[in-house]
């Protein structure tokens, strides 16, 4: 494992400490998107089913299931506790989330490495891991009130996928010489996606402003 695969994996464990954090310490989910939570929680299902066929190591293992009860904790926080679930922003968390689900189920189908079920699942998996932060993105442009909490959180889940990237790129260069075309192609859409949001954060850092984002 290189440094850029581990510190991937320790900031996207950090973003959900933080979002975790968020929730249990204040007692609310205001400013989070409970569809982009959805959208994970398919995600890390479809890409760790694995998990039942096949051992790679116990770091893996472990950090496969904080990553899966991690995301269904956080979504039972939102639809359910009875404290958490009233501060949630429906009116403004309005993406058709759903509208994600079936290209990338149609792309994974169509563009894989190999046509069995494991591999058409975890392809599925990144596919829809490059938008399900659309609808996270949308609120928080709807939103004017963005606490510290919040911009934490998806600052470090944007970091984890570009630090991913960059672990790819080494991979490439010092270990096997192999071009991964999906999880390369997917890994920039969705660090793309970030790119305006990284801007006004880093902005909101350096003045020591809040942080905003443009309508």
């Amino acid at each position: 494992m290189n440094i850029f695969r581990l510190a991937g994996d320790m900031t996207h464990l950090l973003s959900i400490v933080v979002l975790l954090l968020k929730i249990r310490t204040t007692k609310s989910c205001s400013g989070i998107s409970l569809k982009t939570q959805e959208l994970y929680v398919i995600i890390f299902v479809t890409r760790y089913i694995d998990l039942f066929t096949r051992y790679v190591s116990f770091y893996n293992t472990t950090m496969k299931l904080v990553f899966l009860g991690t995301s269904i904790s956080i979504l039972w926080y939102m639809r359910y506790h009875k404290v958490v679930k009233q501060t949630y922003n429906k009116d403004e968390d309005t993406f058709r989330h759903y509208f994600l689900v079936l290209p990338c189920s149609v792309l994974a189908l169509l563009v894989h490495r190999a046509f069995n079920i494991l591999e058409v699942l975890w392809t599925f998996s990144l596919y829809l891991e490059a938008v399900a932060i659309l609808p996270q993105l949308v609120l928080l442009q709807r939103s004017r009130n963005i606490d510290n909490l919040t911009g934490h959180y998806v600052f470090f889940l944007g970091a984890y996928r570009a630090l991913y990237v960059c672990n790819w790129v080494y991979r490439y260069f010092f270990e096997d010489h192999r071009v991964r075309w999906i999880p390369w192609i997917s890994g920039l859409v969705q660090t793309a996606l970030y790119a305006d949001f990284f801007y006004y954060y880093i902005k909101s850092w350096k003045n020591h402003e809040k942080l905003k984002l443009p309508a």
